[in-house]
């Protein structure tokens, strides 16, 4: 069972290092498109091979992926559709036609549409292969091997990766031949997806490809670090969800991508500057915004006291709202109460001047 982690960890890593260009580029849903659509060039080059171990269905899940890509491009230069329309018309008809001819002419072979889009990293070492003597999953030696060309990509033309990812124009006008980096990124992108779409399915392919990153996007904005960082999440989401789906009986490539979802919820939402800090920052504005001119209110001459009710109709306010607010204020040091009505203190006269400076009034 080791060597399933192990075919994880190493999918996760080949195919989440290529991710991170994928998102910085706004093409993260490219994956979605290449990760189905390649299934057409297995099943045409198993046509030619009658062979399902052959390389050339690498070679044509590779060719496929490219034209997916060209395909896309192409439809967005008219501009007469959006990018994620194209990739949605591109992805659906070649995804399609793949099904249909697996259906029709190759239903007698092991291209089962369920496992290819589920999948089940379970049944990977049981393809395996002779390398030095040692006996190791197929899916291993094709994934590592691309681990190793994929990080050589990434160190050879970094340079090239974050100009034309940050400033494609920039990186034209000096020289760099972006359209080359484009196609070749998404060649690598191709064969790293059929790679790992023989051993985890589609939709785990296209969590590698996308999660890692998100979640260290969410963290950190320099290049160099975002790579790092998402290296880590891959092997952590792995890792959880091969423990998870092990121990539950559950799908692995289920557990796994659901961790990474689980995961990247948690840092969305509870970062330093994540959703839920900004929800209660924004209500702290909110609140804050309110009881300033609920003082300014207060602060005008024809206004030296006022009453709840006369607060509630100036802003709108329901009975509850006006008593909070009000209480709030008391509580703070803000405002006094007398009877029914409430009169500024000295120190709601000062957070009154200092808000008419901070929100840019001037006084009546």
């Amino acid at each position: 069972m080791i060597e399933v982690l192990i075919v994880l960890i190493v999918a996760s890593l080949a195919t989440s290092i290529l991710g991170v260009f994928l998102v910085l580029r706004n093409q993260a849903m490219t994956t979605d498109a290449i990760s189905h659509t390649i299934l057409l060039g297995i099943v045409l080059a198993f046509f030619i091979t009658q062979d399902i171990r052959s390389p050339l269905l690498i070679i044509g899940a590779a060719l496929v992926g490219v034209l997916t890509v060209y395909l896309i491009q192409l439809i967005n230069q008219t501009d007469l559709i959006k990018n994620d329309a194209s990739i949605g018309i591109v992805f659906t008809a070649l995804f399609a036609l793949a099904v249909i001819l697996i259906s029709r002419y190759a239903d007698h072979v092991h291209l089962d549409i369920d496992v290819v889009i589920a999948g089940e990293v379970l049944f990977a070492p049981l393809n395996r292969i002779e390398v030095f003597g040692f006996s190791i999953p197929r899916a291993l030696w094709q994934l590592g091997i691309l681990l190793i060309v994929n990080v050589a990509f990434v160190a050879l033309f970094y340079k090239e990766l974050k100009v034309s990812s940050f400033d494609p124009k920039f990186a034209y006008v000096i020289g760099f031949s972006t359209t080359l980096i484009y196609y070749m990124l998404m060649t690598l992108v191709s064969i790293t997806a059929v790679a790992a779409f023989d051993a985890v399915g589609a939709i785990l392919v296209i969590n590698f490809f996308v999660a890692p990153v998100l979640t260290a996007y969410l963290i950190v904005k320099r290049l160099d670090h975002m790579i790092y960082l998402t290296a880590l999440f891959a092997v952590l989401n792995s890792t959880l969800g091969y423990l998870i789906g092990y121990n539950l009986d559950l799908s692995m490539s289920g557990a796994t991508a659901s961790v990474a979802f689980i995961i990247f919820t948690i840092v969305f939402l509870f970062k330093p500057d994540g959703y839920i800090v900004l929800k209660i920052k924004k209500r702290r504005q909110r609140k804050e915004f309110m009881h300033a001119m609920i003082l300014m209110l207060m602060n005008e001459d024809e206004h030296e006291t006022v009453t709840p009710g006369e607060i509630s109709r100036h802003f709108s306010l329901t009975e509850p709202e006006t008593k909070k607010q009000l209480e709030t204020l008391e509580v703070e040091g803000y405002v006094t109460r007398a009877d029914d009505r409430y009169r500024l203190t000295v120190r709601g006269e000062e957070f009154t001047h200092y808000s008419r400076i901070k929100y840019g009034l001037k006084a009546h």
